[in-house]
């Protein structure tokens, strides 16, 4: 049974950030809020946590994943970013978007893009989302929480744990947060292509 924490969307008290953080450190799989819906997220050792993510959305092995990152310095040890993307990307962060790039060796292969070895990052504008960010020191692995068969993404986290009571660990809830997911760019090619028309 997943565990339920219901936060502050101002002020995420630091106890429950804590011992989601504690979840997410002991390879558990939770469901979070971010600036554009609620997103699924583990460690990126977390093997275990990838395969139970593919599971709950219907996944194959070229979906690209996201890395969570907290700001620009820690984004900058997981992918390889020249001045123009640089400059497209500081632009847009924090904010509900998401940039495909070239990966660095500190991102495990199973989180590549088979063909392109690229992986999505993204720094997310929510309170909530950052608190928990800060307090795991590393990227979440992540992917928007949209069930297959669905058209949106899932927006209420109370629902979130009756659904997904036995698939997650961990539901942290902030109220509602949204239904559209990131705009999508891919800048690891020479000219950015837009993959996703989304929030952004």
């Amino acid at each position: 049974m997943a565990k339920y924490f219901d936060v502050h969307p101002d002020n995420p008290q630091p106890r429950s950030i804590r011992q989601v953080a504690d979840i997410v450190r002991g390879d558990g799989l939770i469901a979070y809020p971010t600036d554009s819906c609620f997103a699924l997220g583990c460690r990126m050792g977390n093997k275990d946590g990838l395969d139970r993510i593919r599971e709950v959305r219907h996944l194959d092995d070229r979906h690209h994943f996201t890395l969570m990152c907290r700001d620009f310095a820690q984004m900058g040890q997981f992918v390889q970013i020249n001045n123009a993307s640089f400059r497209a990307v500081k632009a847009a962060t924090p904010g509900p978007y998401t940039f495909i790039l070239p990966a660095t060796r500190e991102v495990p292969r199973r989180l590549l893009h088979p063909k392109k070895k690229t992986v999505g990052v993204r720094i997310p504008e929510h309170v909530v989302a950052q608190a928990l960010l800060e307090e795991l020191g590393e990227p979440l692995v992540s992917t928007t929480l949209q069930l297959p068969g669905q058209d949106e993404p899932m927006t209420m986290g109370w629902e979130i744990k009756e659904t997904l009571d036995h698939a997650v660990d961990a539901v942290l809830d902030s109220g509602e947060c949204g239904v559209e997911p990131t705009t999508v760019i891919d800048l690891s090619g020479g000219e950015p292509e837009i993959l996703r028309d989304g929030a952004g």
